[in-house]
């Protein structure tokens, strides 16, 4: 039976997943900060736990959902956050090829600096501009040089069973009559579920390197905003500022990148997989939620 080791298990990506494999026989290795139910404690910044987890266990294959994605406290956390988005893929990196295990890494559209005026490829130069960018940019480099086998899957807009800006609107709508959203940011709304789809499909294969892993189309986040209001029946209205407007109102903001949308080129090269389009997914979420 294959084995899979995941790390972050509890947060968004690490539920869909296990959830994405429910049908299929695999032997989960559930891991996070802190041990819980059917989970076992693992700190990834840690080399020597890292790789005696590894040793011990022998997945076949990691996949890592772990991440510090505060993007206003990895500013301030700089080592924090280099620890465990770089440091952290780093050790996985490490283990995983001294088992010989394949490396799905998440990455993020953070790595770019949102000057764009098109989509970004797999072969645009990365550029990021703020702590979390900066820090998961070198867990990437670290993937490639010390991982054999590895998937590196940068995704975007990421929301599924936790926190994110989906339910944090639904939760305003509650007693708002009106929220204000930044209408200058534009990139691809992702469900976790279809990112935990793409994990599935590439983990069987040989087909490594890096890949944009979004929904498909775009929007602003004002847009996804009046979306998942219509969708779920609220009466909400959205006000669209600029970033600057808003920054003024919410001092202390990490920079974003104004665009930041990606185009799944490798995938759509190399397979015959699509991801789901941004309001689909976004539709298929808030039925079920």
């Amino acid at each position: 039976m294959k084995k899979i080791l995941v790390t972050g298990c509890n947060g968004q990506l690490g539920r869909a997943v296990n959830q994405e494999y429910n049908t299929e026989e695999v032997e989960f290795i559930n891991t996070d900060v802190q041990a819980g139910e059917g989970v076992a404690a693992l700190d990834i910044t840690n080399v020597e736990e890292v790789l005696a987890m590894v040793r011990d266990t022998r997945p076949d294959v990691i996949i890592n959902c772990a991440a510090h994605t505060a993007v206003d406290l990895c500013e301030q956390q700089w080592d924090s956050a280099y620890k465990i988005n770089a440091i952290g893929a780093r050790n996985l990196s490490i283990a995983a090829a001294e088992v010989d295990a394949k490396l799905i890494h998440v990455s993020t559209d953070y790595v770019f600096d949102g000057n764009g005026t098109r989509p970004y490829t797999e072969f645009d130069e990365p550029g990021p501009n703020s702590a979390y960018g900066k820090t998961k940019l070198e867990g990437e480099n670290f993937v490639k040089n010390f991982s054999r086998k590895y998937f590196i899957l940068r995704t975007a807009w990421l929301y599924g069973d936790g926190k994110n800006f989906v339910k944090t609107m639904l939760r305003l709508a509650e007693n708002h009559e009106k929220v204000t959203v930044v209408n200058d940011q534009l990139g691809s709304p992702t469900s976790a579920v279809e990112l935990a789809k793409m994990i599935h499909f590439l983990e069987p294969t040989e087909n490594y390197g890096l890949f944009h892993a979004t929904c498909e189309g775009s929007c602003s986040w004002a847009d996804l905003a009046e979306e998942t209001f219509r969708l779920a029946g609220k009466n909400t209205v959205v006000e669209r500022v600029t970033t600057e407007e808003y920054c003024k109102m919410n001092p202390n903001q990490a920079p974003r990148p104004a665009y930041s949308i990606l185009d799944n080129y490798m995938l759509r090269l190399t397979s015959d997989f699509q991801m789901a389009d941004w309001k689909e997914a976004l539709k298929v979420y808030i039925e079920n939620l």
